[in-house]
């Protein structure tokens, strides 16, 4: 897809990124590896992928290597459980016992797909918001890998203007990025 594509849906373009906001992020999570937690590294992943991206809301997970769960650490605020989640200091979603996670949250989980969607409803993994989510008018997600495992993932949302293909491939080159801080602290 061209980078002024205005479908529905679509998928990354198969173009890696190299640019120097990548380069410069890859370079201070690196740095940072030694001496920060997870957590800190989590939240620069997530400025950065709003920022390359221009959305307004992100929520950036792992797969817990104990139990496959997806844990979000890092994420705006879009439900009033958002607090309570940040005092916990996550937002753990269980596997499945079939080993998928279900929903459009999931689904870059369960398929290792790439995507976005600029009307999160008329997807068909799509089961609607919780009860006092704030409205999500666009939504992009990446599995995060490392040798076609997934240990994450990065879900944007609520863009300045519509999502495409070229913003899947940034998001995917964060995602290689933020592999490197999942593979250091729990792999």
């Amino acid at each position: 897809m061209e980078d002024n594509d205005t479908s529905e849906y679509g998928l990354a373009s198969g173009k890696r990124i190299k640019s120097k906001a990548i380069e410069s992020l890859k370079k201070d999570v690196i740095n940072m590896l030694p001496t920060s937690s997870l957590k800190e590294v989590s939240d620069v992943i997530m400025n950065e992928a709003k920022h390359l991206t221009g959305s307004q809301h992100c929520y950036i997970a792992y797969v817990d290597p104990k139990n496959m769960d997806s844990v979000g650490i890092s994420f705006s605020h879009m439900t009033g459980g958002c607090d309570m989640y940040e005092k916990m200091g996550e937002a753990r979603f269980k596997v499945r016992k079939d080993g998928t996670y279900g929903g459009l949250l999931g689904y870059s989980l369960d398929t290792g797909e790439s995507f976005y969607v600029h009307d999160p409803s008329k997807h068909p993994a799509s089961h609607g918001l919780p009860n006092g989510h704030e409205p999500v008018s666009q939504f992009l997600s990446v599995p995060v890998k490392h040798n076609d495992k997934i240990l994450g993932q990065i879900v944007l949302g609520n863009p300045e203007m519509n999502y495409t293909s070229h913003d899947v491939d940034l998001a995917d080159a964060v995602a290689e990025v933020y592999a490197v801080a999942l593979k250091k602290f729990l792999y």
